[in-house]
């Protein structure tokens, strides 16, 4: 063999190794790429106990509860179409209350997520377009295009 079919070939072993890798690595990526799941996603995949996600969605009205003497909040947070019952024990953001959207971070076991993160939407206009999206494909949109990527 000559010297310029074995650089050759080595370049294509290379390159098809390189394509391996990255597929291998977008499948391991697939679940999480996503910013979050909305609760019907989550009732759909019922992720294991094990696995920390994001939830996303509005937070149900009159679904807000708090142990009294303790800093545990008990809510729902819903796309519309289903509804995940959500405990946060910690301060919640200031902007934080019903009808709002949110996005918690944490487990999801036994019907319940149990978030070690609350985030809430900063003003009255945003929304993060997921939740939009979300609402929007349930059919339950009930804002304009213009309350939407308003940072």
């Amino acid at each position: 063999m000559k010297r310029k079919h074995k650089r050759l070939t080595f370049v294509i072993i290379a390159m098809a190794l390189l394509g391996i890798a990255v597929g291998l690595v977008l499948m391991a990526f697939e679940e999480n790429i996503v910013f979050f799941n909305s609760p019907t996603d989550i009732m759909t995949k019922q992720p294991g106990p094990d696995k920390r996600l994001r939830l996303g969605g509005l937070v149900e009205e009159g679904s807000v509860t708090r142990e009294a003497g303790s800093t545990v909040t008990r809510f729902k947070v819903t796309d519309l179409e289903n509804s995940v019952d959500v405990v946060f024990d910690g301060i919640l953001p200031d902007l934080f209350r019903e009808g709002q959207g949110v996005i918690t971070e944490g487990k999801y076991a036994n019907g319940v997520f149990s978030a070690s993160e609350v985030l809430a939407k900063h003003d009255e206009q945003y929304m993060p377009p997921e939740v939009a999206d979300a609402l929007k494909k349930s059919g339950e949109w009930r804002g304009d295009e213009t309350t939407t990527n308003k940072p």
